[in-house]
């Protein structure tokens, strides 16, 4: 069974293209997330959990979700991880929660994609970019598959210093101080759709006066900013004139033009 979160597709994007590898079922935990329910799931297939990385581990309520949920059957979990750039020692974090739910860590994927924390970096500013970078995790992700329907180990990332320094210590500095939702905001495009309410995993917008408003209820996730069809939602000054991200999106539109 593979299990995803995702906040513009990236994470999705994998895990239907390991689940279509693999035959296997692909379930979404936006639902159980957002209620805060602790789901029981049963698999006689290894359990494949698929999520960005946030901060270079997992980010923190698909951890708390896998906590407090009940996996029966297989005691065997692979993750993918998703990212702009590297998960660091993000395998050391997985080995704990593993251990903690009693399930036999098989290692982690870590698969490189088009970047969308437009709150601090810039997304891909052309199609062939983003060409290019799909079709490197394409491999990736054939290569993680072929790995886990073998039931091999996925190789061991050997963490260096650098990437035990930030995922131990800089990743909880991060969400202290960054992962906040005062910056967003919307614009005068904004037609009041509400679409950014049900995008939201945390329940963390909220309509007023025909507006978004921001409860502080956020995992920096990026499904408001990067989904808005208006293009109206912005994170301060650092999202303004910038391309926002899809997965699906971009992917459908270098598919479609890859086969003309």
């Amino acid at each position: 069974m593979i299990i995803y979160f995702t906040g513009t597709g990236n994470s999705r994007y994998a895990a239907s293209y390991i689940g279509a590898r693999l035959g296997d079922t692909v379930e979404n935990a936006f639902d159980y997330i957002r209620d805060g329910s602790s789901p029981s799931f049963t698999s006689e297939k290894p359990y494949i959990f698929v999520c960005p990385t946030y901060a270079w581990q997992i980010p923190h309520v698909f951890a708390d979700f896998i906590k407090r949920s009940d996996f029966s059957g297989s005691d065997i979990a692979y993750f993918v991880m998703t990212c702009g750039g590297q998960i660091y020692s993000a395998e050391d974090t997985l080995t704990k929660l593993c251990k903690k739910k009693g399930l036999k860590f098989m290692g982690v994927g870590e698969i490189v994609m088009p970047e969308n924390y437009i709150a601090m970096f810039e997304t891909p500013n052309s199609d062939e970019e983003i060409k290019k970078i799909m079709a490197k995790a394409d491999i990736q992700l054939e290569k993680t598959a072929m790995r886990i329907e073998s039931g091999m180990k996925i190789p061991h990332h050997k963490p260096s210093p650098l990437g035990k320094i930030m995922t131990h210590l800089v990743n909880p500095l991060f969400y202290g101080a960054c992962v906040k939702s005062k910056s967003f905001f919307a614009s005068d495009k904004c037609v009041s759709c509400g679409q950014c309410v049900t995008f939201c995993p945390l329940n963390g917008i909220e309509m007023k006066d025909g507006r978004p408003s921001w409860n502080g209820n956020c995992t920096h996730c990026m499904a408001c900013i990067n989904k808005c069809p208006q293009e109206a939602i912005e994170y301060g000054s650092k999202s303004l004139g910038q391309r926002r991200y899809l997965c699906s999106e971009f992917t459908d539109k270098v598919r479609e033009t890859s086969a003309e």
